[in-house]
């Protein structure tokens, strides 16, 4: 029981910091977020340790538990990553494509684009990044999925901070774009795509834009 408590609280604090509405540096105080699951500390305490080793969040003693700042030197080394594996990946699907995989990202980039009509930020933001887990799920390696989703996480707390006015509006057409290359077993062409969505999205970030800041019990109501 208690397992399944600290897991929802975690399921909803990572929620709440990857759809934008933690923000990097938010202080999230034991007592207040206890009170709001209506758990003990110490179930918070769980919750919270298990935030800090997926580097969602920063223990600091003394201090307390802080939605983590990402640098601009993580940021762009968490980026650098993301082009490495992603590209393999991208390799490895075309090679073991199937109807039946295509139809399911074809049926994830409508989401994408529904979400993105009626711009529903939070929505959007979740769904852009799962497209990348997505294809991880499909191929099977439920490891790969893993790791990245926790990349994924993080670059949503790089995003938060770092990204321009203009940023990242092309990307659900870049997933289209990914997915029609998948489909034609093309993999160079779908590497290079790949390869140049994650670029795009980095250079989209404005690595002089101000922290933004949150409080805690707006972001949980």
């Amino acid at each position: 029981m208690e397992s399944s408590t600290t897991s929802a609280i975690v399921e909803a604090l990572t929620k709440a910091i990857v759809e934008h509405r933690l923000h990097p540096g938010t202080k999230l105080a034991e007592q207040k977020l206890a009170d709001h699951f209506g758990v003990s500390r110490t179930l918070v305490r769980q919750a919270l340790f298990q935030l800090s080793q997926n580097q969602l969040i920063r223990l600091e003693p003394a201090r307390g538990a802080f939605v983590a700042a990402p640098s601009v030197n993580e940021a762009r080394q968490v980026f650098a990553v993301r082009r490495m594996l992603e590209a393999e990946m991208t390799r490895a699907f075309v090679r073991s494509v199937t109807p039946a995989r295509i139809k399911a990202l074809k049926e994830h980039v409508a989401q994408e684009k529904m979400a993105v009509e009626r711009q529903d930020a939070p929505g959007r933001t979740e769904l852009l990044g799962d497209f990348h887990v997505r294809m991880a799920e499909l191929m099977g390696n439920e490891v790969l999925a893993q790791m990245l989703g926790d990349l994924i996480s993080r670059c949503s707390l790089i995003t938060l901070m770092y990204q321009s006015a203009s940023a990242a509006e092309h990307s659900h057409d870049e997933h289209a774009e990914i997915v029609r290359a998948l489909a034609a077993r093309d993999e160079e062409h779908a590497v290079r795509l790949m390869d140049e969505h994650l670029q795009h999205v980095e250079k989209n970030l404005s690595f002089d834009r101000p922290m933004p800041t949150n409080d805690i019990s707006m972001a949980l109501s």
